[in-house]
């Protein structure tokens, strides 16, 4: 079985490799018709992200890191409430009929969501999820290339219509060389990958039609009689979700999602992307546009979804323990989606040699760059990515992880840090499982362990200021309080924050917090500094993280502060881009040089 696991292991990365080298081969070239997306259309969450998308796509464009002759588009949710990818999905459908008419029904659409704000991963918060790097390619890759990559075989076996994906999920997987994935039947099809009844739970689940015997292969096509969304277990065997490894030989299992998963005795089929023909595009589009505007949030996976197959039933429609918020219209806009889909049949595509991952905390970010995970050699990451650093040999399963960053060769990073986008001097010292992003420092300085560190450009009156978010990685930035005196129950770095507030020298008074005042957390708190220039904002939100791990004094009171909510209001793009851009250049002004003087 291990030697099976094995074998799979290297069919998975080098399908992975493959398909990296063909978008490479494509990327600044015009693609041919059939060849590529006839759109890439990117979700924005209002209009100041729509803009830093728009700004960083064009970017891409003119340095020519994606294929060409493609139409790329960013399409904003509608101002007030919520509305859920589900509902980013019906705006954007709304988009491509304004834009193009009746011509976009013949066209293959990539329609990814990236319209969160990333509280879990804040480094990702001011540019985006799709804009996340990743620590490997020249210029190094952003989770949009991989995307495009990772999908490079879907368009050319694809009828008219739309893949919906996310923007901080990895779909890897292997099949026959001379086999493909087709989406080519009527109605929706996803993707279906074997994974440990845990992972189902939190994850939408496949109730598959009967196989009749069909041989166990790496790529399946089956038909799906219900979908489950994040089911708890007992809901997974009581709908015959749950799957057996004896039903097929002595096969083992490659799944993704955790860190090493043992070949269990159950498994069921978990959800990644799906794909809906035009003709049910079209129905979504026409009842979108009957309901004028909406006001809850819809879930494309758990509203769409759970309304196709055979087997669906109108229950889930009341079942509303995994919504974070519950709206009056809610339940009725759920029941009307599915009378509207009831009876769409929902195609799965099985791919039994696949992994899912998800790079949407800190947690998984770390652990995926860098620590010894499978993600790492499947898609070749590197330690030290587009950087200058003179770093100690890798010693340990556990490494930093560098990424398009100058650091000087006197500076120590501890194993299980990522560093991106960032300028360390000789006399920084970053402890373990830290992230810092974004970051200028040049002076004397020690980040503790376990420390988060993102500095922002922001433009305010007129002027280029910095502030830099500094809090520990294992912080809930979205846990919140709907009292001042109940502001306790909060913790930054660990400790209480009501003690980090005295210890600042800050008032508990409703001004510390922007935004929603009877909805407190981390968030929303005014605690960060704004500074006149990037190394200064470091070093000073540094003295406030430093002062709450030591129980030192450190007064704020003298200073301009934001909440992280407020920095992202105030966030200048165009400086952080050409922030990055400067290290970018002198990167390769460097290897250059290294190149002459080796030659």
């Amino acid at each position: 079985m291990a030697a099976g696991s094995a074998a799979a292991g290297v069919c998975l990365r080098e399908a992975t490799q493959r398909k990296l080298q063909r978008f490479s081969e494509l990327r600044g070239k015009p693609v041919a018709a059939g060849e590529f997306w006839d759109i890439v259309a990117i979700t924005a969450a209002d209009e100041k992200q729509e803009l830093a998308y728009k700004q960083q796509l064009s970017k891409k464009l003119k340095k020519k890191e994606l294929p060409l002759g493609v139409q790329y588009h960013v399409f904003v949710d509608p101002a007030g409430a919520k509305i859920g990818n589900g509902g980013s999905t019906l705006c954007a459908l709304q988009s491509l009929e304004k834009l193009y008419g009746d011509k976009w029904n013949s066209f293959t659409i990539l329609l990814i969501h990236s319209g969160g704000y990333s509280q879990r991963l804040p480094n990702a918060s001011a540019l985006g999820k799709i804009f996340t790097a990743l620590p490997f390619g020249n210029p190094v890759y952003q989770m949009l290339e991989l995307k495009l990559a990772m999908y490079i075989d879907f368009p050319s076996h694809m009828n008219p219509g739309i893949l919906v994906t996310c923007a901080d999920d990895i779909e890897l997987y292997s099949i026959g060389e001379s086999e493909f994935i087709r989406f080519d039947k009527p109605g929706f099809t996803a993707l279906a990958h074997p994974s440990s009844l845990t992972v189902g739970t939190t994850h939408g689940v496949f109730v598959l039609e009967p196989c009749n015997g069909v041989e166990y292969r790496d790529l399946e096509y089956r038909r799906c009689h219900r979908f489950l969304h994040k089911p708890s277990i007992e809901k997974m065997h009581q709908f015959d979700a749950v799957c057996r490894p004896g039903n097929f030989s002595q096969q083992d299992f490659v799944r993704g999602d955790t860190p090493s998963l043992k070949l269990d005795p159950e498994y069921v089929y978990t959800d990644s992307l799906f794909y809906m023909d035009h003709k049910s595009a079209k129905k979504l589009l026409g009842f979108y546009e009957r309901i004028g505007t909406l006001n809850c949030e819809i879930d494309a996976y758990g509203d769409f979804l759970q309304a196709l197959g055979p087997g669906a039933t109108v229950e889930y429609t009341r079942n509303t323990s995994n919504v974070t918020k519950e709206e009056s219209e809610l339940v009725d806009m759920r029941q009307r989606i599915f009378h509207l889909l009831k009876g769409t049949s929902l195609n799965v595509v099985v791919l039994n040699n696949s992994k899912f991952y998800h790079i949407g905390t800190t947690e998984e970010y770390l652990f995926h760059f860098a620590s010894d995970s499978s993600l790492k050699s499947e898609l070749g990451l590197q330690s030290i990515a587009f950087s200058i650093f003179l770093a100690v040999p890798e010693c340990s399963a556990n490494t930093s992880c560098i990424i398009q960053s100058i650091l000087d060769s006197r500076c120590s990073v501890a194993p299980g840090s990522v560093v991106e986008y960032s300028r360390l001097g000789p006399d920084v010292s970053v402890g373990e499982n830290c992230i810092v992003s974004g970051s200028y420092i040049i002076a004397t300085a020690v980040l503790p362990a376990y420390s988060f560190v993102c500095s922002l450009s922001l433009k305010m009156n007129g002027h280029l200021e910095y502030s830099t978010m500094a809090f520990g990685v294992q912080d809930n930035l979205k846990k919140n309080v709907k009292t001042l005196s109940d502001i306790k129950l909060l913790q930054f770095f660990g400790v209480c924050f009501l003690s980090c507030l005295d210890i600042w020298n800050l008032k508990v008074t409703e001004e510390l917090f922007s935004g929603n005042k009877t909805c407190l957390s981390l968030w929303n708190a005014r605690i960060f500094p704004v500074c006149s220039s990037l190394s200064d904002s470091v070093t000073t939100s540094l003295k406030m993280l430093n002062a709450v791990q030591n129980k030192s004094t450190f007064s704020l009171n003298n200073y301009k502060l934001l909440s992280i909510e407020e920095m992202l209001v105030y966030k200048d793009v165009e400086d952080m881009i050409t922030y990055r851009e400067q290290i970018f250049l002198e990167i390769t002004a460097n290897r250059k040089q290294s190149g002459l003087e080796t030659s």
